[in-house]
């Protein structure tokens, strides 16, 4: 197995690395980019693996990553990531299509009892023994040249992936549980996952479901118009408006652009810059935006024990098989399942015998908790 990596910085060099790379029954791969200044990921380094090869792709160097984007795109080669979500949005806004299949390492331990959202590091540390250098984390990944110690850096990601793919596909068939981790995977593939979608921006805004209605509706068209603006001119969200402000502007409501500089957070240059189509969004009825959803009634008191007692079960029914209580069930999934909803993925497949049967005994008062020798346990009554 090769340890030494390639540096790629020349046409000729990519293509004879994408040679090799093609037709390969999988790779592992894995980038660094900066966010801060952007909406878009500015791709910095490509980093791919196989049993064979070891390269950092310098995309920075490069006139077109067309030879690596064909083999993302190869339905014959498996794409080995962890924590795949921004790595996909990447090749997604380079190619217009979302590279599949994919081996997402993260999604997959957590059907082997890792916890939810586990860091590579955890998991390799977990599974192969091995602590990860974190020195570099904090790279500057636009600077160029970069440092040799950060390029090792960034080689040793996909070299432990390939060990850590072989070991968590070992895993998987030795506890017959690929099937398991088909769906979540072949679902990150899904192209809806990375559109950007501005007319459903507002619902990434903490807080507006306590606001009042027609403030509420009017934050649709608010969030969305951020939303393209912060497209069209390729800067965070958050630079252009924060949060704060457009619930400020769609509480205040203002009608000239003197009270709408006044707003904190707006100031004189953006009122003059978008002044005019920010006051015809607000100046609209807030029947033409879409109408939120209601909220359902809070949980009652007993209700809500209820929710803390089904979450008790569920994780000691994860630990007894050896699964994180993340990949059963979430609280709001459990919410559902007290409120009287029975449609929920916790009563389909192998959840439902590995926890969902249990859940629902505990509800219709079949089973309770109590101490066994081994730590808690469910026991019949």
């Amino acid at each position: 197995m090769s340890d030494a990596f390639q540096y790629i910085d020349t046409p000729a060099a990519l293509d004879a690395l994408c040679a090799k790379l093609k037709g390969q029954p999988w790779i592992a791969v894995d980038t660094e980019f900066m966010r801060e200044r952007t909406y878009y990921p500015e791709l910095c380094l490509v980093q791919v693996a196989t049993d064979d090869v070891v390269a950092c792709i310098d995309p920075l160097a490069l006139p077109s990553l067309k030879p690596l984007l064909e083999v993302m795109l190869d339905p014959a080669t498996v794409k080995v990531l962890h924590a795949a979500r921004q790595d996909l949005e990447i090749f997604y806004n380079l190619a217009g299509r979302v590279p599949a299949p994919v081996f997402d390492t993260q999604v997959v331990a957590r059907f082997l009892g890792l916890p939810d959202q586990a860091g590579y590091g955890a998991v390799v540390q977990a599974l192969l023994g091995i602590s990860l250098d974190k020195s570099h984390a904090r790279t500057d990944w636009m600077r160029r040249p970069l440092p040799a110690a950060a390029l090792e850096y960034a080689a040793d990601d996909v070299r432990h992936l390939r060990n850590l793919y072989k070991k968590l596909q070992t895993e998987l068939a030795a506890r017959d549980r690929a099937s398991w981790a088909e769906p979540e995977l072949k679902a990150l593939s899904d192209e809806k996952l990375y559109k950007p979608d501005p007319d459903n921006a507002w619902q990434r805004i903490r807080g507006i479901q306590r606001m009042k209605p027609k403030p509420a509706a009017l934050m649709h068209g608010l969030a969305a118009w951020r939303e393209r603006t912060a497209i069209a001119e390729n800067r965070p969200r958050q630079w252009i408006l924060k949060d704060e402000a457009l619930m400020d502007m769609a509480k205040q409501q203002p009608t000239d652009l003197a009270s709408l500089a006044a707003i904190r957070g707006v100031g004189d240059a953006l009122a003059k810059r978008h002044g005019a189509e920010l006051l015809r969004l607000l100046g609209e009825s807030s029947s033409a935006a879409p109408e939120r959803e209601r909220a359902p009634a809070a949980l009652t008191v007993r209700q809500d024990a209820l929710v803390d007692a089904l979450y008790a079960v569920l994780r000691l029914k994860a630990a007894a098989g050896d699964v994180s209580a993340a990949s059963l069930a979430n609280r709001a999934e459990l919410e559902r399942l007290v409120r009287g909803e029975r449609e929920l993925d916790i009563l389909k497949d192998w959840r439902l015998a590995m926890a969902g049967h249990a859940l629902l005994d505990f509800l219709a008062g079949k089973q309770s908790l109590a101490a066994g020798e081994a730590g808690l346990d469910i026991l019949p009554r």
